[in-house]
C-alpha cells in the first residue's frame, strides 16, 4: 500500500512538465504573433521569452527533483 502511495506521489510531483511544456509553446506562440506584429521590438520580446521560458522549465526540474525525493527519501 505505501509503496503505490509512494508512486503515485512522485507521478503528481512530475507532472509539472506537463505544465512547463504548455507554457512554453504558448509563450513561444504569443512571442511569434508579437514579433510579426512589431518587428522592431524583436530584442526585448526575445529577451523576455528566454527568461519565461527559464522559469518555466525550472518548475519543471523541481518537479522532477522532487519525484525522485518522494521516491528515494520516503520509506
Amino acid at each position: 500500500m505505501t509503496g503505490s502511495i509512494i508512486a503515485i506521489g512522485a507521478a503528481i510531483a512530475a507532472l509539472t512538465g506537463i505544465g512547463a511544456g504548455v507554457g512554453i509553446g504558448l509563450a513561444t506562440a504569443k512571442a511569434c504573433d508579437a514579433v510579426a506584429r512589431q518587428p522592431e521590438a524583436d530584442g526585448k520580446i526575445r529577451t523576455t521569452l528566454i527568461l519565461g521560458c527559464a522559469l518555466a522549465e525550472a518548475t519543471a526540474i523541481y518537479g522532477l527533483i522532487i519525484g525522485l525525493l518522494i521516491i528515494f527519501m520516503v520509506k
